[in-house]
C-alpha cells in the first residue's frame, strides 16, 4: 500500500509539474520581446573598409585625378562611436592655403574617446593635397576646387576630384561642417556660415555657441551648397587667415565643433546652453577709394557705427591720407590684413542686423542677377565646366 502510494503521489507531482511547465511556455509565449534594449553601434562601411563600432581608424581617399602622373591619396579619420548617432563629416582644405582648417580636424578627431561616442566623426584634414603642397588656394590647372561640386565623374579634373570626394565621402554625412580661413591676405572673424532660409541648416548653425551665424547661400558649385542641395545640412566654419595655423583661432574653431557635438548628442561635454549666437542676415564689403598703405583702426569682431573710421590709405610718395568710412552700422566679421591696396579694394566685411524677410529678398536678386549659362556660351566646355580664368572680384573677396 505504501509502495501504490509513492507512485500515485509521484504521478501527481510530475503531472503538476508538466502543467506548470505548459502554463509558464504558454505566458511566455505572450510576452512582447524586449523593446527596451538598448540599440547598438553597427561598423561603418566608408572608402572600402569596415570601421567597428567604439574604434578610430585612418583611412585613405584616393580619387584617381592625378596632375603629375600620381594620384596620391588623402587621409581621412574615423571615429565609430559606441551607440548609435548622427555621422558627423569636417573637411578642410579645399583651399589649398587655408591651413587652420587641417588642425582643427586633427584636434577634434584625435581627442575623442570612441567608447563615449554615439554615432561617428569623420574628417578629411587635406582636401586639396595638390594645392596644398604649392602653397596656393588653388588647384594645379588653376581652378577653383570649391566651385564644382558635388562634380562630375567625366567632367574636368577638378570637377572629377570634387565628384570622388562628394560620393565617396561626403554621401556617408548626416551633418557637414567646411572649415576656411579668410583668402589673399584677409582675415575672419570665428564665425559660422550657411543658408539661413533652410531651417535645418539653421538648427544645426544655432549648436555653434556664441560664433556668430552668417546668412550665405554660398555660391553654386560650393561644397556645402551642394551638400545642403542633397539633403544634408552643411555650414561653413570661418576661422583666421590663409597660410597660418593660428592656435587662439584654432582653438576657438575645436570649441565650436565640440559645442555642436554635445547639442546634437554625439559626445558628451559641458556646453555652456546660455551661449547665443548673434545672427546676421546681411553682410556687405567696404571697398577703399585710394591707392596706398591700407592701415586699420579696428579690430575683428568690433561693433561699428555708421560713419565710423575704420582705417586709412595713405600714398607713400605725396603722403595724402585717405579715411575709410564705414557708410552702415554693424561688427566687423573679415577685414584685410594691413598692406599696400589699389583702389576698390575690398577692405572691411561688415555684418548687418537685419530680417530673415530681407535675406530671402536679397537672395531673390543675386538668383536674378547671375542667370545660369548659355549652355551654347563657348566660355563653357563640353563637360559644363568653365574653363579655368583670372579670378573675379566676387571670388577674391570671397573666402569659400
Amino acid at each position: 500500500m505504501k509502495c501504490r502510494r509513492r507512485i500515485s503521489a509521484a504521478r501527481r507531482l510530475a503531472a503538476a509539474t508538466a502543467i506548470l511547465w505548459l502554463i509558464q511556455g504558454a505566458f511566455a509565449a505572450d510576452v512582447p520581446p524586449d523593446t527596451d534594449a538598448a540599440p547598438v553601434q553597427q561598423p561603418l562601411a566608408i572608402l572600402g573598409k569596415t570601421v567597428a563600432p567604439m574604434t578610430t581608424e585612418l583611412l585613405y581617399w584616393t580619387p584617381g585625378v592625378a596632375f603629375d602622373g600620381n594620384s596620391i591619396p588623402r587621409g581621412v579619420i574615423v571615429a565609430n562611436g559606441a551607440n548609435p548617432g548622427p555621422v558627423l563629416c569636417l573637411t578642410a582644405v579645399v583651399h589649398g592655403d587655408e591651413h587652420n582648417g587641417l588642425e582643427i580636424v586633427r584636434r577634434v578627431l584625435y581627442e575623442l574617446d570612441p567608447a563615449h561616442l554615439s554615432g561617428a566623426v569623420i574628417g578629411v584634414p587635406i582636401v586639396n593635397l595638390d594645392g596644398f603642397r604649392r602653397g596656393t588656394r588653388y588647384l594645379p590647372d588653376r581652378r577653383d576646387l570649391n566651385r564644382f561640386f558635388p562634380g562630375k565623374q567625366n567632367g574636368s579634373a577638378a570637377a572629377r576630384l570634387a565628384h570622388s570626394l562628394f560620393e565617396e565621402v561626403i554621401r556617408s554625412c548626416d551633418y557637414l561642417v567646411d572649415i576656411h580661413t579668410g583668402s589673399f591676405h584677409r582675415t575672419n572673424l570665428p564665425q559660422v556660415r550657411g543658408d539661413l532660409t533652410n531651417l535645418d541648416v539653421l538648427e544645426f548653425a544655432r549648436r555653434f555657441g556664441g560664433a556668430p551665424i552668417l546668412h550665405n547661400r554660398g555660391e553654386v558649385g560650393t561644397l556645402r551648397r551642394a551638400a545642403t542641395d542633397a539633403g544634408i545640412p552643411a555650414i561653413t566654419l570661418e576661422t583666421g587667415e590663409p597660410l597660418r595655423i593660428q592656435d587662439r583661432e584654432v582653438r576657438q574653431g575645436v570649441r565650436a565643433i565640440e559645442h555642436a557635438m554635445t547639442l546634437l548628442s554625439i559626445y558628451p561635454r559641458a556646453a555652456d546652453a546660455s551661449e547665443t549666437a548673434q545672427v546676421y542676415f546681411e553682410s556687405r564689403w567696404v571697398r577703399v577709394n585710394a591707392g596706398g598703405v591700407l592701415m586699420s583702426n579696428v579690430r575683428l569682431g568690433e561693433l561699428v557705427g555708421q560713419g565710423a573710421r575704420l582705417g586709412t590709405v595713405t600714398d607713400p610718395v605725396t603722403n595724402h591720407s585717405t579715411e575709410v568710412i564705414a557708410p552702415y552700422a554693424g561688427r566687423v566679421l573679415g577685414m584685410a590684413l594691413d598692406q599696400v591696396v589699389l583702389p576698390g579694394y575690398a577692405a572691411f566685411h561688415i555684418g548687418i542686423e537685419s530680417s530673415i524677410e530681407g535675406a530671402k529678398a536679397t537672395d531673390a536678386i543675386e538668383r536674378s542677377i547671375l542667370a545660369p549659362s548659355d549652355p551654347g556660351d563657348p566660355a563653357v566646355d563640353a563637360t559644363g565646366d568653365a574653363p579655368a580664368a583670372e579670378s573675379s572680384d566676387a571670388e577674391m573677396e570671397s573666402s569659400e
